[in-house]
């Protein structure tokens, strides 16, 4: 598999504007991108510059646009292949914990651990090991999943929760906060009971801050999981060992989203749109609406909707974005 030339970057205020007047200068195309203060193309190189100040650099020339353009005329010093002298933390021993299917009507929510040391992490260079949500196809997550527990070194772990799982739980639990946090400490918890494998042992395990209170994670960590120092941030997915576990988790869902689908013949789209409204419609319709637990998360909207239940007022949002169902 040929690696996919990727570079990131953090730009302050000042290089920003400096990148987009040099793009401008240089006849770079701009066009939209979600999420992207600006983006531009040019031959064989994209650039995209996103709200929270990340730089994106990829394509066959991004390398060396990074080194004949960024560095000398924006960063105005070398940073290409010196990452871990300007932040040695980036090569320490550690877990990343991250989960994919929570915005999903169809389909399983699965939580994903992974161990990285800095073996893995060399080995990864300008692989595309990068946060899941970036990555449009299902091809290319499957490759990175298989990359990711090929590379010698690395431990992984998968908790997938099948839908009829998750609205048990769901039930019991009463939030999807309480889920994930009970999720997101099994797989520390898998991982750190394979601590012979974990060489050198970890120094912390990193996990994106879902919930506005870090404590909620904190109190589900299991035995295990409590000898570990336990890192939430939002962004996590910057880290490789957390962007590590997504495209794990990702690739967990597509798969069972995929057996959902060929089990009940139809297609069940991923998300919560309108095109997910209309498949949940013809599901009940086809199949009943007590099969609909099998495929989807009841307490959705989408699922009174497709049963032509009413729905109960809105309540105001007060939660952490990442929250939100």
């Amino acid at each position: 598999m040929k690696p996919l030339n990727v570079h990131t970057f953090k730009l302050t205020e000042g290089q920003a504007a400096a990148l987009r007047a040099w793009l401008d200068a240089h006849g770079y195309r701009f066009r939209e991108v979600p999420h992207a203060r600006f983006a531009a193309e040019g031959e064989k190189v994209n650039v995209v510059f996103y709200e929270s100040g990340k730089l994106v650099i990829q394509g066959k020339k991004a390398q060396e646009f990074v080194e004949f353009v960024l560095e000398p005329e924006i960063l105005k010093e070398a940073r290409l292949g010196y990452e871990a002298v300007h932040n040695p933390e980036l090569l320490l021993p550690r877990l990343g914990v991250d989960e994919s299917g929570k915005g999903d009507f169809f389909g399983p929510l699965c939580i994903a651990g992974v161990y990285v040391n800095e073996a893995v992490i060399k080995a990864w260079k300008d692989a595309g090991i990068r946060d899941s949500k970036s990555i449009s196809s299902d091809n290319r997550i499957r490759e990175l999943a298989e990359l990711i527990r090929g590379t010698p070194g690395c431990v992984t772990t998968v908790v997938p929760i099948g839908n009829e799982a998750y609205n048990r739980l769901y039930s019991s639990m009463g939030s999807v906060n309480s889920l994930l946090a009970w999720g997101h400490a099994r797989a520390i918890e898998n991982l750190m009971g394979l601590k012979d494998k974990l060489n050198p042992p970890p120094v912390r395990a990193i996990s994106d801050q879902f919930a506005a209170n870090k404590e909620t994670v904190a109190k589900a960590l299991m035995v295990l999981g409590r000898g570990i120092e336990l890192v939430q941030r939002h962004r996590a997915e910057e880290d490789v060992a957390v962007a590590a576990a997504s495209i794990l988790a990702r690739h967990e869902y597509v798969t069972r989203l995929h057996r959902l689908e060929k089990e009940f013949g139809m297609k069940l789209p991923k998300g919560a749109s309108a095109a997910v409204d209309e498949a949940a419609r013809k599901f009940v319709a086809e199949h009943g609406a007590d099969k609909l637990a099998k495929v989807a998360k009841l307490h959705f909207r989408t699922a009174l909707r497709a049963q032509g239940l009413p729905e109960p007022p809105r309540v105001p949002w007060r939660g952490t974005p990442k929250s939100r169902v």
